[in-house]
């Protein structure tokens, strides 16, 4: 935390000031220093969802876990903010690839996209399209050879070209509304108390 420079991939790194902010709401909430995923889905109210729902909450959870010891430390939480708030978008599209890979064997199927909209839903729900019709859009515009799957560089570079569907996959993974409950202290954000500006600034 003790400088500004730019981290991986170029993406510029949320300033110090900020990221201060951001430890001492992590700690208040996590004294240890370690979120779990328990902690987690409550804290995001996603104890209800269906299973399939439920599993792919946990890999949004697992992508942050960067070493995969089954915890989210704040070094790994401020990278996520980092990505999700700063990061340039050819890495948060890498990144919601690597969410809907849910098999990770390097290509997306109709299946795996469906699945992980449903879950995106439970983390937003400011959907103007059903997880179907998502999913037929996505592969109606960007499956250019017609196989049923997706690969990173079919996923990154249709959804690049497409300006009306990047503004659809950027708005499907708009993290605000959690980083507000997360700020708040998993209370709601009825009274005004979370900075509007504080996610203005990072953007």
């Amino acid at each position: 935390m003790g400088n500004n420079e730019s981290i991986a991939g170029g993406q510029k790194a949320v300033p110090d000031k900020e990221t201060y902010v951001w430890y001492k709401k992590f700690m208040r909430e996590y004294p240890s220093g370690l979120q779990t995923l328990h902690e987690f889905k409550t804290l995001l109210g996603l104890q209800g969802l269906n299973q399939k729902a439920s599993q792919h909450v946990d890999q949004v959870y697992n992508t942050f876990d960067m070493n995969k010891d089954g915890f989210i430390d704040f070094l790994e939480f401020i990278a996520a903010i980092n990505l999700v708030v700063r990061g340039k978008m050819e890495q948060k599209l890498k990144w919601y690839f690597k969410l809907y890979d849910a098999d990770g064997n390097g290509s997306i199927d109709k299946k795996e996209l469906l699945n992980i909209f449903m879950a995106v839903q439970a983390l937003n729900s400011q959907q103007t399209l059903s997880p179907e019709e998502f999913t037929n859009l996505v592969f109606h515009k960007i499956d250019k050879n017609n196989d049923g799957e997706l690969t990173l560089e079919e996923f990154i570079n249709g959804t690049e070209e497409d300006q009306d569907l990047l503004e659809i996959v950027s708005k499907s993974f708009d993290f605000s509304s959690v980083l507000k409950i997360i700020y708040n202290g998993n209370q709601p954000d009825t009274e005004g108390r979370f900075p509007s500006n504080l996610v203005t600034r990072l953007i």
